[in-house]
């Protein structure tokens, strides 16, 4: 594809993504994933009753969103290492715009990957088992 096309493109795209994440947004805010059965449930669990890393965060992400912090985090403690990620991603993508610079950006590295690999494993496994304390890691 031709850079000039991409160029056009680009502000559409932007502009698809920012009013997507809006209307999720606004979902999420409004209705309890938990009440409400437009939201998917987790095929991992629905078929077998193990948790995948993911278990529980739509409903983590509403809490966060209605302001309860705690509630959030409890539903899915992996929501903390997302949130860092997101925001350090972001912080670079938006430094290189501000300041015209780039910057080097950590989580282009594969010992990062492989650490936050290694996170995600070890949180699906520790929340799998069922006995005091791992239990709290569970939805």
């Amino acid at each position: 594809m031709p850079l000039e096309v991409l160029n056009k493109i680009k502000p559409f795209i932007v502009t698809v993504i920012v009013i997507t994440l809006i209307f999720i947004s606004y979902l999420y805010y409004n209705y309890n994933p938990s009440e409400y059965k437009i939201f998917p449930k987790c095929p991992l669990y629905s078929f077998t009753g193990i948790y995948c890393p993911g278990c529980g965060s739509q409903r983590a992400v509403h809490q966060l969103l209605q302001g309860h912090i705690i509630d959030g985090i409890k539903h899915n403690f992996l929501i903390i290492l997302l949130i860092v990620i997101l925001l350090y991603d972001t912080s670079i993508k938006l430094g290189k715009i501000i300041f015209n610079k780039t910057f080097k950006n950590l989580l282009h590295n594969s010992k990062t990957s492989f650490t936050v690999l290694i996170m995600v494993l070890l949180f699906w496994l520790l929340r799998n088992i069922n006995s005091y304390p791992f239990t709290i890691l569970a939805p």
